[in-house]
């Protein structure tokens, strides 16, 4: 019977540098050198992206490979490069490493889906990972050893890929020289098998990081050989010191739990829900946009943020009475941020005033009066306002979405749906 070593890595990045898929890479062409070969892809496994105390992209690194004479080489190889690499001068780096030679057990796979839809502490992820015999390795709080184990037990039933060129270390914090023409050529050569490459929107390369990390560029899409075809259109101004195409939960919605009911939902965790628009949105200092839907079960604010951009012009177009699910998670302040909505039913009728036999429409009389003219001066004895069916910018049954450049990590975009 084959066995294999599971190996997972997380949080050794901070704000000001480093990736761990970089250091994923490094370990990988170590591996190379000294005859180990991966089985499969990299995994790169993003976790809840409401997490407290989250690295930069919330995301873990899993490996495997043979576990035969070489083992204990490639253990010694993971250390040695994460020690090396990861960004301990910041506060908020902690890595950890783990070690797994068994099957990929249910209560893994359990274990996994809570990193993404909830928050677990380190302490919870130690004693799981010792019940069901991980070789543990913390660095400073080892707060990693979270997405460590979730990154090598996630089933990926929905999955992506991501090539990802890294630069000189001699580059790292300097501007990127990535020929944008090529970048839209490529876009339009390869979508929809690669996607989220450019918001045409704001004019935004999105293939591009705007942190000080390794990556050059980062090309997303639903097929290796895409990634590949991809790479050799994009032109860039400065050597790629390694490449690496990671196998991924990005852009599939896997954060999303269905709920029955606005009350279901739990602070920090991510959930399509449907309710009523219960006031029409509006904007605030700063150009965020809130709302609120609500069934019979409460209701909760809704936010398009700044960010999201021209997003919020759609947003802005749902009125009261309007019924929509929406996607998305539930922030720090009990809001929901929302990443896409469908329309379930516009309500499409408005209640005014009757028009007068004069054409001119009518004003109330007074509370219980009725309605009265202020051009011919008839009168009419009904409190009833009239039913008047509207045109509406949105359509029912449409999906809307938030842009590429204010797009989550795990977010599914609508080329992945339809």
């Amino acid at each position: 019977m084959i066995k294999y070593l599971y190996i997972g890595i997380d949080d050794t990045d901070s704000p000001d540098g480093m990736c761990t898929t970089y250091l994923a890479s490094q370990i990988i062409n170590k591996f190379g050198d000294n005859g180990i070969d991966l089985v499969d892809y990299p995994r790169l496994i993003r976790l809840n992206p409401f997490a407290r105390h989250k690295t930069r992209g919330n995301g873990g690194v899993g490996l495997k490979i043979l576990n035969d004479d070489n083992a204990d080489i490639a253990k010694e190889i993971v250390l040695s490069e994460v020690e090396k690499l990861s960004m301990f001068d910041c506060d908020n780096t902690n890595p950890g490493v783990i070690f797994y030679d068994g099957e990929i057990t249910s209560e893994m796979r359990e274990y996994a889906f809570r990193a993404i839809y909830e928050f677990i502490t380190i302490d919870e992820a130690e004693e799981f990972g010792k019940s069901v015999g991980c070789e543990i390795h913390k660095f400073k709080k080892g707060r990693g050893i979270i997405g460590s184990i979730a990154s090598i037990s996630l089933p990926l039933t929905d999955y992506t890929y991501e090539l990802l060129a890294y630069r000189a270390p001699d580059n790292f914090g300097t501007k990127r020289q990535i020929d944008y023409e090529s970048v839209y050529r490529m876009d339009d050569e390869t979508f929809p098998d690669t996607f989220e490459n450019i918001d045409y929107s704001q004019d935004y390369i999105a293939i591009e990081p705007k942190t000080p990390c390794p990556v050059l560029y980062g090309i997303r899409s639903n097929s290796v050989e895409s990634l590949k075809s991809a790479k050799a259109i994009v032109e860039v101004g400065e050597p790629i010191d390694d490449w690496c195409i990671f196998k991924t939960n990005q852009h599939t919605d896997m954060h999303i739990q269905n709920a029955s009911k606005i009350s279901d939902m739990k602070q920090f965790g991510c959930y399509c829900v449907c309710g009523k628009v219960k006031n029409k949105p509006a904007i605030i200092d700063g150009g965020h946009m809130f709302f609120y839907i609500g069934d019979d079960s409460g209701e909760i604010e809704c936010g398009a943020y700044e960010p999201t951009k021209n997003f919020r012009k759609t947003v802005s177009c749902l009125r009261p009475g309007d019924v929509i699910r929406v996607y998305g998670g539930i922030g720090e302040h009990n809001t929901f941020n929302i990443e896409k909505f469908q329309v379930i039913k516009l309500n499409d009728v408005e209640y005014k005033n009757p028009v007068c036999e004069c054409g001119k429409r009518m004003t109330s009389a007074g509370k219980g009066k009725g309605f009265k003219c202020r051009k011919c001066g008839n009168k009419i004895e009904s409190n009833e306002k009239v039913a008047t069916k509207i045109s509406r910018k949105l359509k029912n049954g449409w999906f809307y979405e938030t842009p590429v450049s204010a797009r989550r990590h795990l977010s599914k975009p609508l080329c992945r749906m339809f």
